[in-house]
């Protein structure tokens, strides 16, 4: 296998409401800042990939016409996942497994404030069964959270403990749990807010990754599950998929400095936890996460280039993100990232 390193990361500052800029404009400063990180231009990169979803704004082959962010003439190798940018990245990572290009850029965007991907996120379920009844996403995971409670695995107060630490330990946990249901046991500090964004991350393989950045982060495992999508067939209070994901990165291998986990809700955070085995000791989501900004489509990339970023920065040595897709948990990818001594 060929070493493979992030060597830049770079994201539009999440906002409510993108009402001045479409897609193509809100990548391109962030294509050309990411390009700058790590002295590439344009023309020499080998390969480009997008995360992204045409649902969330209505409008068809979306992802054909970002492609304007990165210059489509002269033709580009070129692919697109209807997936949140971490899936992109793992097929870049792949693709420089082949040893004919050195480079990859990936790139997610998400601007779902025109819409109601609430409701809109339903059309992911099982279309025969559950699709027609069209419960919304936060409905969902209030039925998660219910039954992490009620397993005795949680309380509300843990909840709202993870909601306060993610907004930087400047709200009050009894003063969380005062406030009213958004949907039971879930309060609205409780899921994530809606985030229009972008993400850009800059890979490459060997030599060329120790060329471009002085400390890339070589990504040390990468690994992704997926579980039925029919929500009765699996525990919602546990993450299998995810602990399975993390033992093949090898992420239980050795100690890690962080972990920036994609948990849109407070409770998944705590089923996250376990299935990554993890500790008080280590720093969980010192970004914020995605009860901070959740751009969706973009805030599993925006984990691993959090966690790139520190260790690129020297803030750490060893990282740990995760990204999930899905309803409740259904779909994780578990990236290992770590410096190494020259």
């Amino acid at each position: 296998m060929r070493d493979v390193a992030v060597v830049a990361f770079a994201q539009a500052p999440p906002v409510r409401r993108e009402e001045r800029r479409n897609e193509v404009e809100m990548l391109m400063p962030v294509v050309r800042e990411a390009l700058d990180a790590c002295g590439l231009r344009r023309e020499d990169v080998g390969f480009f990939v997008s995360g992204s979803s045409d649902y969330l704004t209505g409008t068809p082959f979306m992802f054909v016409q970002a492609l304007d962010a990165i210059g489509a003439w002269p033709p580009v190798q070129e692919s697109h996942l209807e997936m949140d940018g971490a899936w992109a990245l793992y097929e870049a990572w792949v693709r420089l497994q082949h040893g004919d290009i050195d480079t990859a850029l990936v790139y997610a965007f998400g601007r779902s404030s025109p819409g109601r991907p609430r409701e809109l996120l339903a059309l992911q379920l099982d279309p025969y069964l559950v699709a027609p009844l069209r419960p919304d996403t936060i409905s969902l995971a209030a039925l998660q959270a219910r039954m992490l409670l009620d397993a005795g695995l949680a309380t509300e107060a843990d909840l709202a403990a993870v909601a306060a630490r993610s907004r930087g330990g400047t709200a009050d946990v009894e003063a969380l749990l005062a406030e009213p249901y958004l949907v039971s046991p879930l309060r609205r500090h409780d899921c994530p807010p809606i985030t229009d964004g972008a993400a850009v991350a800059v890979l490459a393989a060997g030599e060329r990754a120790a060329a471009l950045r002085e400390r890339p982060a070589w990504i040390a495992g990468i690994d992704h599950r997926i579980e039925p999508q029919a929500l009765g067939l699996r525990a919602l209070e546990t993450s299998p998929s995810t602990a399975l994901a993390a033992r093949h990165a090898g992420a239980f291998d050795a100690p890690v400095d962080l972990v920036e986990l994609h948990a849109p809700f407070s409770h998944q955070e705590l089923i996250l936890r376990s299935a990554l085995r993890l500790d008080g000791h280590v720093a969980v989501n010192p970004s914020g996460g995605a009860l901070v900004a959740n751009p969706l489509m973009v805030a599993g990339l925006a984990r691993i280039g959090e966690a790139a970023a520190r260790v690129m920065s020297g803030r750490a040595r060893r990282a740990v993100a995760h990204a999930t897709s899905g309803p409740c948990l259904q779909q994780n990818l578990v990236c290992v990232l770590e410096a190494r001594e020259a």
